[in-house]
């Protein structure tokens, strides 16, 4: 049982840590967008924030685990 706390334990504070950092960077990302300092288009923040989007569904779905039944032919 000491197993199962410790690993909850170190989940959560990775989890915070690296969401934390996560949110930090985007944040960063957010100052692009001051046009006083950048010259963007629309495309290239389309590419910017598909690309975003895409990878946090692929991390997304690697915290579903599908319910396991009982195998059926």
């Amino acid at each position: 049982m000491a197993d199962q706390n410790e690993k909850r334990q170190r989940f959560k504070r990775l989890a915070v840590y690296r969401t934390n950092e996560v949110l930090k960077r985007l944040k960063i990302l957010g100052n692009c967008a001051n046009r006083s300092a950048y010259n963007y288009n629309e495309k290239e923040i389309g590419k910017i924030f598909s690309e975003i989007e895409r990878k946090i569904k692929q991390v997304k779905a690697k915290f579903h685990f599908p319910e396991k039944g009982k195998f059926k032919l």
